[in-house]
């Protein structure tokens, strides 16, 4: 088969409206060539009958090379969490580790239907970019910046990143600045980071309103809630994505609409650590593009964007005693269209001619497909990721017929073992 001419035929498909058609998508190169119905004939053609065609899922927020923390501290508040075990361990990472971890991520995320991701992590941030050059994945890579230590230093990193990296892989890798969050960057390091990444034309990646913790610290020491002191620094007006936004108030919701701030919502995580529920809804209505991600696998504990649609649409409903808040197919569009949104990628995150050939094909087969009323509904609130057949990314095949393309899972397994036991053992 022409690797970069392919038809995939009579498949069911996710349109963006919500509903479904049956149809033909003609890829060509990394593009969405056409969408046609009726019979096609050819040697270059993908069986898409008993398949399900959404575009690829896009995972907002993330800490890939975490992995290698999963399951190593559990079931604790969100600061004593972080301070106590995953910042002391997180010290020892060598450039291989962050490289192994994020390997292993790229297969779990290829495996559960995810083709685009944004990642924030420490040093060495050019190993993800590695393994997202390698993989066939998109990645918005920032270089996670806490500015009370060498906070100079890893602000120049930041801009190295953007410098070599940002534009790479026919355009895969996309680069932002990442301040993690303003209980690590105050003020005055947050203005600095705003000059650097205007310099670049560079957008910004960072956790927002958390937790109440997070509220009352900023209130204590600048007076006013987070948005509205981040607002100050100039980073709004370069283009957010912000993660988590749990705890905001009207005025903050109103600055991140004035500001269009995208955010990445992460259901699964926050109910871990009982950080609280997004006022997604509220968001939603307010025309805020509300994308989704499972922040990091140490916090989640996995990468499976399906589940956190389900858990996105469900925990929605929970929070306003609504069963109409977020349908399943609005749940859907966060993880696709208005995740690519949120990282600002363009031509991302429909099944349209023109778009980027970014696919994934579910098979309907399974016995939780059955009966097939309704296929968007069947993805959201039934299947899981084993139902995830083939990947689609610019085009190119990641996956097909469950079988790996791009990556070696056993050498990233082995390779990944030998890190995770050097870290954790003491």
């Amino acid at each position: 088969m022409d690797k970069n001419n392919f038809v995939i035929k009579g498949v069911k498909m996710f349109k963006p409206s919500g509903a479904v058609e049956a149809a033909n998508i003609h890829v060509s190169g990394d593009k969405i060539s056409e969408i046609s119905k009726g019979e096609v004939a050819g040697e270059n053609m993908i069986d898409g009958y008993g398949k399900f065609a959404t575009p690829g899922l896009v995972n907002a927020h993330t800490h890939a090379s975490m992995t290698l923390l999963r399951s190593y501290s559990d079931d604790k508040a969100l600061m004593d969490w972080l301070q106590k075990d995953i910042w002391p361990i997180e010290a020892k990472m060598k450039r291989r580790d962050i490289y192994w971890g994020a390997a292993l991520a790229a297969v779990e995320m290829i495996k559960s239907g995810t083709t685009a991701f944004a990642d924030m992590y420490g040093p060495c941030m050019e190993e993800v970019a590695k393994v997202v050059e390698e993989s066939g994945l998109r990645g918005s890579l920032s270089r996670g910046i806490i500015g009370f230590a060498d906070g100079e230093k890893k602000l120049a990193e930041n801009v190295e990143l953007y410098k070599n990296w940002h534009g790479a892989a026919n355009g895969r890798i996309t680069v932002m600045f990442g301040p993690h969050a303003i209980y690590t960057c105050p003020p005055d390091f947050l203005k600095k980071v705003a000059a650097e990444a205007e310099k670049l034309n560079a957008e910004i990646h960072m956790h927002m309103n958390e937790t109440r913790g997070e509220i009352e610290e900023s209130i204590k020491n600048y007076g006013k809630r987070p948005f509205e002191v981040v607002a100050e620094t100039g980073l709004l007006d370069l283009g957010m994505l912000a993660a988590h936004c749990v705890h905001l108030s009207e005025e903050e919701i109103k600055i991140i609409k004035d500001k269009k701030v995208r955010v990445a919502h992460n259901p699964g995580s926050n109910m871990k650590l009982a950080s609280g529920i997004s006022p997604v809804t509220k968001l939603l209505a307010e025309g805020v593009k509300v994308a989704l991600g499972t922040d990091g696998a140490s916090s989640n504990n996995n990468l499976d964007m399906l589940e956190e649609t389900r858990l996105a649409a469900l925990l929605a409903k929970v929070d306003t005693l609504n069963p109409l808040a977020v349908p399943a197919a609005q749940a859907l569009q966060m993880a696709t269209e208005f995740g690519a949104e949120a990282l600002g990628l363009k031509n991302i995150g429909r099944l349209e001619k023109g778009y980027k050939a970014d696919i994934v094909l579910w098979d309907m087969n399974g016995a939780q497909w059955q009966p097939n009323y309704n296929p968007v509904s069947l993805l959201v609130y039934s299947a899981n990721a084993s139902a995830v057949d083939t990947v689609i990314a610019d085009g190119k095949i990641l996956m097909e017929n469950r079988e790996l393309k791009t990556l070696d899972e056993e050498k990233i397994k082995a390779k990944f073992a030998i890190c995770a036991k050097r870290l954790t053992d003491n």
